[in-house]
């Protein structure tokens, strides 16, 4: 184990790690924004801390900083094309779509989850961003089945092979 992995291995091995799928969402002065992020988890139970990992090259990540607090949305597994709207960098992700306003930004519908945070730190990691955040509220929508990222594919058989 002399030599680094490659980008490409490194994508390879780690996608054998099953990730679910949330949208991060924000306010940006009254304009909502949102990301789609497979790297969340829970960190701390007490204090309450949870982080997520945003490229450094997002364009929607310092706008949603700016304001100190967002929403994780975590999806459930039929909205596969909210997570492709908010992975994308078309300009109103919003465009069309219906959601709820609360003081942390953005509520998407049919989410299993929000968790409502506040910026608690953010970290240099890499290529990305650690983005640690204090829970301040949290809602649990419906039981359902979560959207689920594996092997380069949506579900846990996707990509496998």
């Amino acid at each position: 184990m002399d030599s680094l992995a490659s980008p490409a291995e490194l994508r390879r091995v780690l996608g054998s790690f099953a990730s679910g799928v949330v949208v991060v969402t924000g306010d940006d002065d009254g304009t909502p924004v949102g990301i789609t992020c497979q790297s969340f988890a829970s960190v701390s139970l007490d204090p309450p801390l949870v982080l997520f990992c945003p490229a450094r090259t997002s364009g929607s990540w310092p706008r949603i900083e700016a304001s100190g607090r967002f929403v994780v949305n975590v999806l459930a597994s039929d909205q596969r094309a909210l997570s492709d709207r908010f992975s994308t960098r078309r300009q109103d992700k919003f465009a069309g779509l219906e959601w709820e306003d609360s003081a942390w930004g953005p509520c998407l519908p049919g989410s299993l989850a929000a968790v409502f945070c506040a910026v608690e730190a953010v970290h240099p990691g890499g290529d990305h961003h650690i983005v640690v955040g204090r829970v301040e509220q949290l809602v649990a929508h419906r039981d359902d089945e979560p959207l689920v990222f594996f092997r380069g594919a949506f579900g846990l058989t996707s990509g496998a092979g």
